[in-house]
């Protein structure tokens, strides 16, 4: 069939053309082989360029499609979709980067303009050798997983099940409702978290749409979009939660305390206990490794002679089982870093050195001083000092900013003032103050009215070394207010360390289940920064947020709801397409070594006994190239880069260059 190939150069506004000389660019295209047309425009992703491309797929018979642009990642769907509506297969179409790969990077016009010729003469090689490929169709079930039960978890099921969807929802921890129920008050309002959380608690727990798994964890998934196997393991909380009325008795008679890790290990709880009253499920659970009974001691069991409603129950195992499901929410949230790390702050060694969950614990009403704000003296401080970034914005920690940290100092300066008198000093040590959020700044002027000092700087080292009377028995700051120049020594009765939202311990673990990838950051990537921050290139994956970066909770519950929209919109399609770039293996070839099976992230490859060879799962499969690249006998290929193809946008490269 006689090639006959359409190429479009967009200008992108002034991110292209105001480096590459676009239209030099298209008059070189034409002089190729089997370029019928080539034009440049100002935004080719626009209805007018998609229209033109569709247009001259018409007029000029074009059966292969070149543009030269922006990324793939961002509009290579949009290019092809344009093709499909011309009555073009969209793997005949083919793009080049010339934003991100010239403009944005070459400093000089001449040297760009040239690269983009190079680039443009690859894509023009490699569509020759382009083949039909036909996306397959699939049924959706219609359930969706959520895993992770913080506010993004329990907004996203709530969603679900508001438009009459089955939703699972897993969590890890005996009760629902992550950091957010560790929190007294939220920013700017100052609402008590109990009061925004406990409704949506309690809504999840009376859902008949929403099947909740506390205490559990997902091991494995298996599957591919629309059609995803959960395995679950559920652990053993020594309680019927069926018959468990939340009375309180057990705890009430157990002889066994440990530091309570809902409090930051700031109070004691005992071997069986709820995280707070208001938890969900209403159930308590038993530490197997404190209990005397299940432990090393096998004698006790006051808690289940005690308990009149029978559910103590110590008997119970592991449990295993699992979930079809159609698509999943990954919302397993964050991790704060430990400061202990950072020797200058005194974490660890200073005992009124607080993280900021510890001050959010010690601030709350039913917290271990029962809202009361007291240093571990029992007294009233009458100097706190805050100080922001500890972890943040650090070339040698955390280069990202935890974007809450500012606002919930300003918090602590607000509720310090409130509960340990107005009398109370409260220096805030920032960097930058980031108020970023709808009436952030206000709250920032109102705690500038309230007598709270800000000191812009970031402190050099916390000693308990005094250098003259005021200092003796006090925390000091030391530190350079870097507007005034000059260096501080600021006592102190008490230090808040505003320390760095950081992505979970177990986050490689659980973006190797869900077949995601983290950033450079640690947190969970998405397909697209901008386009598409809910959606991953597993498809059917989606993130709601922490776990993909810092959030405060408006930003959770909005990132959360869209997740949702997202997940929803799969299931009431019932219908998705597969891509077909995706590889396979040539029985003729395979030699059976099985290399490729070891080899595949995605558990897609299998091996034929009878035939002797190893075949691909196209369901599974997403085209990552592993097999492809180790196979010694060349029989694992991947469709769309195929070696023809590849080699040939190579050559084009070369040729342009001579």
């Amino acid at each position: 069939m006689q090639r006959r190939i359409g190429f479009y150069v967009c200008h992108c506004g002034t991110n292209i053309a105001g480096k590459v000389a676009v239209e030099e660019v298209a008059a070189f295209v034409r002089t190729l082989k089997n370029v019928v047309v080539a034009r440049s425009y100002k935004f080719m992703c626009s209805d007018p360029g998609q229209e033109m491309i569709q247009k001259d797929i018409r007029d000029f018979n074009l059966n292969r499609v070149v543009v030269a642009s922006c990324s793939p990642r961002l509009h290579e769907k949009t290019f092809q979709s344009a093709c499909e509506r011309a009555k073009l297969n969209p793997y005949y179409f083919q793009m080049a980067c010339i934003r991100e790969h010239c403009s944005w990077v070459t400093e000089d016009p001449a040297e760009a303009t040239e690269k983009a010729k190079a680039l443009a003469a690859a894509a023009i090689n490699r569509v020759n050798h382009h083949e039909k490929l036909w996306a397959r169709e699939v049924n959706v079930h219609p359930d969706i997983l959520v895993v992770g039960g913080g506010i993004a978890g329990i907004q996203a099921s709530l969603d679900i099940a508001r438009a009459d969807r089955q939703v699972y929802l897993v969590e890890k921890e005996p009760s629902i409702g992550g950091h957010m129920v560790q929190f007294d008050k939220t920013f700017p309002t100052l609402d008590c978290a109990a009061c925004i959380s406990t409704p949506k608690t309690v809504a999840v727990s009376q859902s008949p749409k929403i099947k909740l798994f506390s205490y559990s964890e997902v091991v494995e998934v298996s599957g591919f979009v629309g059609n995803y196997t959960v395995k679950v393991r559920s652990k053993p909380r020594y309680v019927n939660e069926e018959r468990c009325t939340g009375c309180g008795q057990c705890a009430e008679v157990c002889p066994v305390s440990v530091p309570n890790d809902f409090d930051e290990g700031l109070s004691q709880r005992k071997a069986i206990y709820r995280n707070f009253p208001q938890s969900v499920p209403s159930v308590f659970t038993i530490d197997a490794k404190n209990c005397r009974l299940l432990g090393q001691h096998k004698k006790c069991g006051l808690c289940a002679k005690t308990c009149q409603a029978k559910a103590i129950d110590y008997k119970q195992k592991v449990r295993e089982f699992e979930l079809k499901v159609g698509s999943i929410i990954v919302a397993t949230g964050f991790g704060v870093m430990d400061p202990s790390p950072l020797k200058q702050y005194g974490y660890g060694r200073f005992e009124e050195v607080y993280t900021g969950l510890e001050f959010e614990r010690l601030n709350n009403a039913v917290g271990p001083t029962g809202g009361q704000i007291l240093t571990k003296k029992g007294k009233k401080p009458e100097s706190v000092g805050i100080i922001h970034c500890v972890g943040s914005r650090d070339v040698n920690h955390h280069e990202y900013c935890s974007r809450v940290c500012c606002m919930y100092a300003l918090k602590y300066g607000h509720l310090i003032k409130e509960k340990a008198g107005h009398d109370t000093r409260v220096y805030n040590f920032y960097i930058d103050m980031r108020c970023f959020g709808k009436g952030y700044e206000e709250f920032y002027r109102r705690l500038q009215e309230e007598k709270v000092t800000f000191i812009r700087g970031r402190p050099a080292e916390i000693t308990d070394q005094a250098e003259s009377p005021v200092e003796r028995g006090k925390l000091v700051i030391v530190a350079e207010d870097t507007l005034s120049g000059r260096l501080l020594r600021v006592p102190v009765d008490m230090v808040i360390l505003c320390s760095a939202m950081e992505a979970r311990a177990e986050a490689p673990e659980v973006a190797r289940i869900f077949g995601i990838n983290q950033g450079g950051d640690g947190f969970f990537l998405e397909e697209h920064p901008k386009l598409g921050p809910m959606t991953t290139p597993t498809d059917g994956v989606f993130l709601a947020g922490a776990c993909q970066g810092p959030k405060d909770i408006p930003d959770t519950v909005s990132h959360a709801s869209g997740a949702a929209a997202q997940a929803l919109a799969l299931s009431t399609r019932g219908k998705v397409q597969i891509s077909p770039t995706v590889s396979y293996i040539d029985p003729d070839l395979c030699a059976g070594c099985r290399g490729c099976i070891k080899l595949c992230p995605y558990s897609a490859i299998e091996f034929d006994e009878r035939r002797g060879v190893s075949v691909v799962n196209e369901a599974l499969c997403k085209g990552c190239g592993s097999c492809a690249g180790f196979c010694p006998s060349g029989a694992a290929r991947v469709r769309h880069f195929s070696a023809r193809q590849l080699f040939a946008e190579i050559e084009g490269l070369l040729d342009s260059a001579v």
